[in-house]
C-alpha cells in the first residue's frame, strides 16, 4: 500500500490549486465563447489572475518558510507549462481573442524542447538540477501577460506578445545550450 510520508508544503499546495484552476479558466473562455456572456470573459480573467497569483505567492512562501521540497521542483514548472500552454491553445482556437498561431508555436515549442531535454538527460542519468533562468523567468512573465492583456483586448498586446516571444526564444537557446553543455561532460566522462 502506498503511504504518503511527508506532507504537502503550502508552497506545494499553491501549486497544485494553479493545476486546478486551468479546467476553470478553459470552462469559462469556451462559455464564453458560445454565449457572448461578457461575465464569463471577466470571470476568466480573474481566474488567470489568481493562477498568477499561485505562481508568484508560491516561490516567496518557499523561500520564506524554507520549504522548497522536491515535489514542488517538478509540480511549480510543470503548473506553468499547463497553465500557459493550454492556455495559449484555447485562446488560439477560440476565434474571439485575437492569438496568432506563430506565438502559440513559439509557446509550444520551446516547452517541447525543454521537455525532450529533461528527457535526455535523465535518459542519461544526470544529476543536473533544473534551475530557472532569469531569461525563463521573463518569458513566463510575459507568456502570463500576453494572456492577460489578449483577454482584456488590449491595444498594446501585439508589443506585449512579440516580446514574450522574443524572451521565449532567448530563453529556449539558452536551455537548449545548457543542455548540450551537460551532454558534453556526460560523453567526456564516458569516453
Amino acid at each position: 500500500m502506498f503511504h504518503i510520508t511527508k506532507k504537502m508544503s503550502f508552497a506545494d499546495k499553491l501549486s497544485v490549486s494553479r493545476i486546478f484552476l486551468i479546467p476553470v479558466f478553459v470552462f469559462l473562455l469556451v462559455g464564453y465563447s458560445r454565449f457572448d456572456l461578457d461575465y464569463l470573459r471577466l470571470a476568466a480573467v480573474l481566474v488567470f489572475f489568481i493562477a498568477v497569483l499561485t505562481d508568484f505567492f508560491d516561490g516567496l512562501v518557499a523561500r520564506i518558510k524554507q520549504e522548497k521540497s522536491d515535489i514542488g521542483k517538478i509540480i511549480d514548472p510543470l503548473a506553468d507549462k499547463l497553465l500557459l500552454v493550454i492556455s495559449f491553445i484555447t485562446l488560439y482556437f477560440l476565434n474571439e481573442f485575437n492569438m496568432p498561431w506563430w506565438v502559440v508555436l513559439v509557446v509550444i515549442s520551446r516547452d517541447l524542447i525543454i521537455l525532450v531535454g529533461v528527457f535526455v538527460l535523465n535518459f542519461l542519468k544526470t544529476d543536473t538540477p533544473i534551475v530557472p533562468s532569469v531569461w525563463g523567468k521573463l518569458t513566463t512573465f510575459f507568456q502570463m501577460l500576453t494572456i492577460l492583456s489578449v483577454l482584456l483586448d488590449l491595444a498594446f498586446s501585439p508589443y506585449i506578445y512579440k516580446t514574450a516571444v522574443l524572451f521565449t526564444i532567448i530563453s529556449g537557446i539558452g536551455y537548449i545550450i545548457r543542455g548540450l553543455r551537460v551532454i558534453n561532460v556526460v560523453d567526456s566522462a564516458g569516453k
